[in-house]
């Protein structure tokens, strides 16, 4: 039997599981399929009053992508209030091999050399799974949600997956629904085209954003095998062969179009009216 590889995690997500983790000590990944499930509406996104001011003064530098495998690390580390992390490593090297094909991002926001906080998940179609986020700075993973949030909407994803509801995400119109509604919901996101790297301005259009996409690279190859995975959920369980040659090709398609360490391209001012115009 083949080892569970990022492939087999693209169709679990494209199922509605996701992997966690007993602890970080622990080699165990078992996949959750909850009874409840948080979500995120883009549409009506809600920023605070006091949150808003702080993302339009640009507290941070935001980036896309520049620090990934920081990003899931300090993610995994123990902190105050957290003595244990689901992220175990075998979780840790999965979304590695994601992010290397262009199905696993990260935000983050840093003061000069430092990152103090930010994000990461994973990118389906038109989906977006988030998987955990830190802060050692005030408001610095919420800066990077507000980002995230305002580029999903720019690029026409249409869910927003938070997992479980928590009252950290309550201020931000999270809604706790059942597995069914979201499983439904799931499958019209895996309908879309959605684009990660692409952002709408102000004015209501869209441009590439922190990308050096050629043909069939980056953000195009993702999408196509996006489409590929869903697919073959909705068609029933792929053979291990044919989801192994459909990966591996794509790692050749996305070697030269993945960004990494890329601006955010939008300002905080330019991230809220985007939010705004999707409320």
């Amino acid at each position: 039997m083949s080892a569970f590889d990022a492939s087999d995690l693209l169709d679990c997500y494209a199922r509605g599981v996701f992997p966690m983790a007993d602890a970080r000590e622990d080699a165990r990944v078992f996949l959750i399929d909850p009874e409840r499930r948080g979500v995120l509406p883009l549409a009506g996104f809600h920023v605070p009053k006091r949150l808003a001011r702080t993302v339009r003064g640009d507290p941070f530098d935001v980036r896309i992508n520049s620090a990934f495998h920081e990003v899931v690390l300090a993610c995994a580390a123990s902190g105050p209030g957290r003595t244990e992390t689901w992220i175990n490593r075998p979780i840790e090297q999965l979304y590695l091999q994601l992010h290397k094909v262009g199905h696993a991002h990260s935000v983050e926001c840093w003061d000069g050399d430092e990152l103090v906080g930010g994000l990461y998940g994973v990118s389906l179609r038109g989906a977006f799974f988030g998987e955990s986020m830190f802060s050692r700075r005030r408001d610095a993973s919420k800066v990077a949600l507000v980002h995230l949030a305002a580029r999903l909407i720019g690029g026409g994803v249409r869910l927003l997956d938070a997992q479980f509801m928590t009252e950290h995400l309550a201020q931000f119109g999270a809604q706790e629904i059942s597995r069914a509604a979201y499983h439904r919901r799931l499958s019209e996101a895996l309908e879309a085209d959605g684009d990660f790297y692409v952002v709408g301005d102000a004015t209501g259009s869209t441009f590439a954003a922190g990308s050096d996409l050629g043909a069939g690279g980056g953000a195009e190859g993702a999408v196509a095998l996006g489409r590929g995975v869903a697919e073959g959920a909705a068609a029933g369980e792929p053979s291990a062969a044919g989801r192994s040659s459909t990966f591996g090709a794509s790692v050749t398609a996305l070697s030269a179009g993945v960004a990494r360490g890329a601006a955010a391209a939008t300002t905080g001012a330019e991230a809220l009216q985007l939010i705004a115009q999707a409320s």
